[in-house]
This record gives structure tokens, C-alpha cells and sequence, in this order.
């Protein structure tokens, strides 16, 4: 599935979750790092608004679909993805980790949320080590000199995955930094995951995520913050739609 942006093209280059355990382990095995992005309509709707997030978008090696309007659109297009969103992806990444002795860092959100994050992940996967955990102060420039600090001393724990909670656009930002600063490290942008483990969150039941109106859980549990940004995201749904049927169009007519 892809999405033209100007132009640019934003291209959800791991479908399943089979192919994305796959692309993990490999570079794991290799040593080498990677950054992995989780789009959604919301980025969607940032990614038109900012040329800087787009770069940014650009430099992530993984792409993954977060949201069901993702999907829906990708089987539209007749290029279908599965959903994987970021919170869902902590644990299976950690237990590939585990088994391939990768040790791990978590970066954001604050600093009781990262330890309980950590003891969650070491109790619930075996052989987990977290190694370190860093709350960046406000006002963080992820794309500054403090973030090559803070990139640094992720790498300087040993730590070769790294999942980033600040929320977009920094978290892929931060990831982008880190792809140059420190290459053997892999980053995965999670959002408000260690939120829910740490229980400061909490996800909409599981018979709301089945019948996929886990949006309006959300967006009943915090209107103030979550009203406009849906709206911009409805929006922009008509014309994804409508650039979706072309694509399909144009991959019969090929």
C-alpha cells in the first residue's frame, strides 16, 4: 500500500506480521540497526502538513499499517496490509530480542511510567533484560544535540533495540536522528504503548478493538484532546478513498 504525498511516496512496506518478526530478526542477526514507523491517519494528516515529517517519514527502514482506515484502504487498493499497531508490536519485538540476546532501552513518556513499563516487559518475557530508560526533560528537541546525547548513552548500555513513546511527529524524528547517530541500534515508535503497561492508560476492551471502534472509545474518553484531531482525519478520508480506487484502477490496467 502506498500514499502520495506531493512528491513524495509513503509506502507501507511490511504487510504482515510474519514479514515484519522476519525483517526483526534478520537485523538483529546482522547487528544492524533500523527505525520502524506505525502510520495512521493521523500521520497521514501530519505528513501532508509538514515537508519535515515527511523527510522524516522517509528515513524509517519499516512501515507498518496502525488503524483500521489503513487497512480498509490497502484491501480497497487491492494491495492488502494487516493491522499492527505499535502498542501490539512491544511484546512480540521483545521476545525476539529476548531470543536473540538483544538487549533493550525505553525512551520517553516519564519516569515511573518507564519502570514500570520495564518491570512489566522483564516479568512477561522471559530472558528480557531492559537496560535503560530515559524521560527526556520538556521542551526536548528530538533532532538536536541533546537527542545525539541522550542517542549516545542508549548506545553506551548495550541496548540495540530501542522502543521510542513521545508520540508524532518526535518519536519518528527521534528515530530518524538515531538511524545516523547510532546505526546498530533499532528503533520502534510505539506511541502511548508503556502506557498501557505501566497503567497509566487504559486500551478500549477487547469487543470494542474486534468491532474496530476502539477511535471511539478514545475519542469518548478524552474529547477535548482528541475532537479536532479526528475531524482533520475524516476529512482527508474521502480522497485517500478516491486515490485508493485509482491505484487499483492502475494495477488491473498494468
Amino acid at each position: 500500500m502506498e500514499f502520495r504525498i506531493g512528491e513524495d511516496r509513503i509506502v507501507v512496506n511490511v504487510p504482515t506480521w510474519a514479514v515484519l518478526e522476519a525483517r526483526i530478526r534478520e537485523r538483529f542477526a546482522r547487528r544492524a540497526g533500523f527505525a520502524l514507523s506505525t502510520i495512521n491517519l493521523d500521520h497521514l494528516v501530519k505528513l501532508k502538513a509538514s515537508d519535515q515529517f515527511r523527510g522524516v517519514y522517509l528515513a524509517q527502514d519499516f512501515i507498518v499499517a496502525d488503524g483500521n482506515p489503513i487497512v480498509w484502504l490497502s484491501r480497497i487498493a487491492g494491495r492488502p496490509v494487516s493491522l499492527i499497531p505499535g502498542s501490539e508490536a512491544i511484546l512480540p519485538l521483545a521476545r525476539i530480542a529476548a531470543a536473540q540476546g538483544v538487549t533493550v532501552a525505553l525512551f520517553g513518556s516519564n519516569g515511573p511510567v518507564l519502570a514500570a513499563a520495564a518491570e512489566y516487559l522483564e516479568r512477561e518475557v522471559r530472558d528480557l533484560r531492559v537496560v535503560c530508560q530515559i524521560a527526556p526533560p520538556m521542551g526536548f528537541t528530538p533532532s538536536g544535540p541533546d537527542a545525539e546525547a541522550m542517542l549516545h548513552e542508549i548506545a553506551a548500555s548495550g541496548a540495540r533495540l530501542c522502543f521510542v513513546a513521545l508520540g508524532a511527529p518526535k518519536q519518528e524524528t527521534f528515530a530518524a536522528t538515531g538511524r545516523r547517530v547510532v546505526p546498530e541500534v533499532g528503533f520502534a515508535s510505539i506511541g502511548a504503548g508503556l502506557d498501557f503497561f505501566a497503567g497509566k492508560q487504559k486500551r478500549a476492551p477487547e469487543w470494542v478493538q474486534k468491532i474496530a471502534m476502539e477511535w471511539l472509545w478514545r475519542l469518548m474518553s478524552n474529547p477535548g484532546r482528541l475532537a479536532g484531531r479526528y475531524s482533520k482525519c475524516a476529512l482527508i478520508l474521502p480522497g485517500l478513498v478516491l486515490r485508493a480506487l485509482l491505484l487499483r484502477l492502475r494495477d488491473r490496467r498494468a
